[in-house]
């Protein structure tokens, strides 16, 4: 299962590395797509493109088009047939017509077999168009180099769209940084900042750097660490992390790590190695153009040279002829280009709609999911605090709240906070003094005069105000108010569900999802009350860490094929248990997001159920890639054996059909999952 091979790749919170011999030889878009499609040998080969997507360029099409003038005015002499146009100027013509588009294709096809490494793409495509040269069929020689190097262009183009959509998707990092240098605030770009210099972070930004606080203290939201939205008050000396977003004041932050060690920064390399992890229909397609090639050149042997013991009219060109279309039509560019190009295109379509796959492999296991278990704050919730509900007795309300707006305005934490959002910065008063902050009670003081209680029943209890005894069983979190000894009304503050979570527990079951399961550590009885609001199958609470794994080992146990989702730190261990280990990261954790199998950048639970769409749609696509390559060139392999099909014929079942096939793969990007 593939929780097994997450077991190896973390242990602990430590940073995931994935390292391949082709990937780490050779980043960017190319070796990511090249090394997986079009080698079958398995090695890696540089079409000769920068990394650097140079190859979208302009200048990297000009031989190509070049090339394809001059085979097209050499066709139209040919059929005009110029009287000049003939003997060595014809061969030149054609020849600097191949040479633009296929010298690069030669060469590797040579040094290839340098190192021992015969019986791949390029040793086939070489041997045919140079025979169709010794044969005199030049124009066709040409045409096959081409319409190659066409489809490499295209396929090169889909790639660059693709992995373009997924780094603008996750890389959100803050662009610009403020240092301290000479004393002053200078901006610049965080990439520029070293260990040890002075970061300031204002109110409402994110932090972009881990440092060490040297401000005395300061608010930050750490829900992208914690899952939880309370604020963390750090003061001087502690650590701060990139990603968390600060509250109240400047705060001035010694960097203590470099920009490029960020998790996101982590992600993007993820990103570029993506391709390494292959689904199984890849790594059949490699492993089967191994086996196949070698087994196709010595049966076009075979066709060249058998026929002079049975066929009395054998003429060498004639049977050469055929075994080279036999040679072109056979090479497996369509399988191997469009199979990767699939699960890439549908990588490319999922950051479109805000999901990032780490790999191809993720986007099998994510359609055969038929268990989801999800966390319930930050996943299903916001995890930002609201006031519910507000009842107040023997006072007008106006009143009520402006007294405990007032007193709440004197603590930081986020209840507190959100009784202050709720009744607006203009019902807090400057008269409020004496407040004393109760641990695990609440607050108490003077407001306008008048001494006012506000927290839970246990600080009305211990200073003797009755209530009424049924307000012990109201599952949100409540806030008592008394005012000059006599009880006044309460709030009732809840965590706010997610607007499109009822919906994506509908889509879910939709399409098949046989349990939807909530686990979380908040009190049961908020846990169970959301779960029945949003009609999910299954729910815990009152969990710790180690209990969320315990719980999904028992549904992997009954055979189910289980999808985690999660955004806390505290999810990590879980996440990385699942089949698929699915993480929100608009501000989920670096742990989870580092773990995950797939993140979702958008924070939407409706996007689990559109990542096991596209897991399905792109399964479908490969499997029609392979139908349609290995039919047509079947057909035409027969029709080329007994002479029928031409050269033409061959670059059709060739490059055409890889043409159709890279179409049908990037056509999935076009679709629409909502």
């Amino acid at each position: 299962m593939a929780h097994n091979d997450k077991d190896k790749r973390y242990t602990g919170l430590q940073p995931m590395e994935i390292t391949s011999p082709r990937t780490a030889e050779k980043p960017g878009p190319q070796g990511v797509l090249n090394d997986a499609c079009c080698a079958p040998d398995g090695h890696s080969h540089d079409h000769g493109h920068d990394h650097d997507h140079s190859h979208d360029d302009t200048n990297s099409y000009v031989p190509t088009v070049v090339s394809l003038l001059l085979l097209l005015s050499g066709i139209a002499l040919d059929y005009f047939k110029v009287a000049w146009f003939e003997g060595p100027l014809r061969l030149v013509w054609f020849g600097i017509a191949y040479g633009l588009v296929g010298w690069k294709v030669v060469r590797h096809a040579a040094t290839n077999i340098a190192r021992g490494d015969v019986f791949n793409e390029f040793f086939l495509m070489s041997l045919a168009t140079l025979g169709a040269f010794y044969i005199g069929e030049y124009a066709e020689g040409v045409a096959v180099m081409l319409f190659y190097v066409i489809g490499e262009h295209f396929q090169e183009s889909a790639v660059a769209r693709s992995r373009k959509s997924i780094k603008d998707l996750i890389d959100n990092r803050p662009k610009t940084v403020h240092v301290l240098r000479g004393g002053l605030p200078v901006e610049t770009d965080p990439k520029k900042v070293k260990i040890g210099e002075v970061i300031q972070v204002r109110a409402g930004e994110r932090v972009a750097l881990d440092g060490d606080l040297i401000s005395d203290r300061s608010s930050f939201n750490t829900a992208a660490l914690t899952g939880e939205a309370k604020p963390d008050t750090k003061t001087n000396g502690e650590r701060v992390l990139a990603g968390m977003i600060n509250l109240d004041q400047v705060a001035d932050i010694k960097v203590t790590s470099a920009y490029d060690n960020s998790a996101l920064s982590r992600i993007l390399k993820l990103v570029e190695q993506a391709s390494s992890r292959k689904a199984k229909t890849q790594q059949f397609i490699t492993k089967f153009a191994k086996v196949y090639t070698p087994i196709v050149v010595y049966l076009a042997l075979a066709l060249t040279f058998l026929p002079y013991f049975f066929v009395g009219t054998y003429v060498f060109e004639e049977w050469l002829y055929r075994a080279l279309i036999f040679l072109v039509i056979s090479c497996p560019c369509a399988l191997v280009v469009s199979i990767p190009l699939g699960y890439f295109g549908g990588i490319g379509a999922a950051s479109r709609n805000g999901i990032l796959f780490k790999g191809s492999n993720y986007l099998d296991q994510m359609r055969k999911v038929d268990t989801v278990v999800m966390d319930k704050t930050g996943t299903l919730t916001e995890g930002v605090f609201k006031v519910q509900e507000v009842v107040v007795e023997g006072m007008e309300q106006e009143a009520f709240l402006s007294l405990l707006a007032t007193l709440e305005s004197k603590s930081t934490h986020p209840i507190a906070q959100a009784i202050v959002d709720y009744t607006g910065a203009q019902s807090v008063h400057s008269d409020v003094g004496s407040v004393e902050e109760i641990p695990g009670h609440g607050l108490r003081g003077r407001v306008l005069g008048r001494e006012v209680l506000a927290g839970n029943t246990r600080l009305l209890d211990k200073f003797g105000i009755h209530y009424n005894p049924a307000l012990h069983q109201v599952v949100e979190t409540i806030v008592l108010v008394a005012v000059d000894g006599r009880y006044a009304g309460y709030v009732t503050i809840a965590d706010q569900v997610k607007e499109d979570a009822q919906r994506a527990v509908r889509a879910l079951h939709a399409m098949g999802v046989r349990r939807v399961v909530m686990l979380s550590g908040d009190k049961d009885s908020i846990v169970q009350k959301v779960a029945s609001s949003l009609q999910i199958d299954i729910a815990y609470g009152d969990l710790l860490p180690e209990d969320k794994v315990a719980r999904v080992e028992e549904l992997q146990n009954q055979g189910a094929t289980v999808a985690f989702v999660g955004d806390g730190i505290n999810d990590a261990p879980v996440i990385s248990l699942a089949d698929v280990g699915v993480a929100m990261g608009g501000l989920g954790s670096d742990a989870a997001i580092e773990t995950a199998d797939v993140v979702i950048q958008t924070d939407q639970p409706s996007r689990i159920a559109t990542a096991i769409n596209i897991g399905k749609k792109t399964n479908g696509i490969v499997w029609q890639n392979i139908a349609l390559a290995f039919g047509i060139k079947a057909l035409v392999l027969l029709f080329g054996a007994f002479g029928v099909a031409s050269m033409w014929e061959a670059v059709f079942a060739d490059v055409g059909v890889a043409f159709l096939a890279i179409l049908n793969a990037i056509r999935i990007q076009r679709m629409s999952f909502s």
